[in-house]
């Protein structure tokens, strides 16, 4: 199809804040205050990522502060206590970094959101190097799509291909992202076939269709003329 899928590039934030390594503890705290962001990629080199320290990375500094040394060690959260002890990003990062790639489907994307509960991937090259970061709010910008916009993919690349027969018939309306085919669809097999494309359009909300002005099943009856 001519727009979907969209792919991460498409939504990506470019200008990321990051930092080495080597970043300090309160380095870290600083760089996420000024700029309003709760994670930070950690780069190595020039650029590849290694890791991520978010604000979680870092609470267990303050959460440990009264706690008795001699026991921080016996306690069953020895991730915890590392980084409680950690002072820079390496040390306080979490490692290998969850990313994504530029070309990958805005779906992977936010599967691996899902299934790693993050908030936001860095986006890498081939090299691991760098490219920019994708959040849970970009990957929802599909949604301010406008339903013209919406409609006009639907028909040119869904009904027309897939109603070849009647493209003019089977009309779309899409008002609030959600998408309503109806006409003379007779085939009714299509119909799921139809509303699995509708939904896989990025920015569709959902799918129904008019059963009102639908047309009879070829496998029904044929009407035979006026009744009396």
């Amino acid at each position: 199809m001519e727009h979907s899928p969209y792919t991460v590039s498409d939504v990506m934030t470019q200008t990321v804040v990051a930092v080495g390594q080597e970043a300090l503890f309160k380095e870290i705290v600083a760089t996420m205050a000024q700029w309003k962001v709760s994670a930070l990629p950690v780069l190595a080199g020039e650029g590849r990522v290694i890791g991520v320290v978010s604000e979680a990375d870092l609470l267990p500094k303050e959460e440990f502060r009264e706690s008795d040394p001699s026991r921080m060690e016996q306690l069953d959260r020895r991730d915890q206590v590392r980084k409680a002890r950690g002072l820079t990003a390496g040390e306080l990062m979490s490692a290998p970094a969850l990313t994504v790639h530029a070309g990958d489907t805005l779906a992977q994307a936010a599967r691996t959101m899902a299934h790693k509960s993050v908030k936001r991937l860095p986006v890498v090259d081939d090299q691991g190097m760098l490219q920019g970061l994708v959040s849970r709010s970009d990957l929802l910008k599909v949604f301010l799509r406008s339903d013209e916009d919406l409609a006009a993919e639907v028909r040119t690349e869904i009904v027309g291909r897939l109603f070849p027969a009647s493209p003019d018939e089977v009309t779309v309306s899409v008002t609030d992202g959600v998408v309503t085919l109806s006409g003379p669809i007779r085939d009714r097999s299509l119909m799921a076939v139809a509303a699995r494309l509708v939904r896989a359009v990025e920015g569709v909300v959902d799918v129904t269709f008019d059963a009102t002005r639908a047309a009879p099943s070829r496998t029904g009856p044929e009407p035979t003329g006026p009744q009396s």
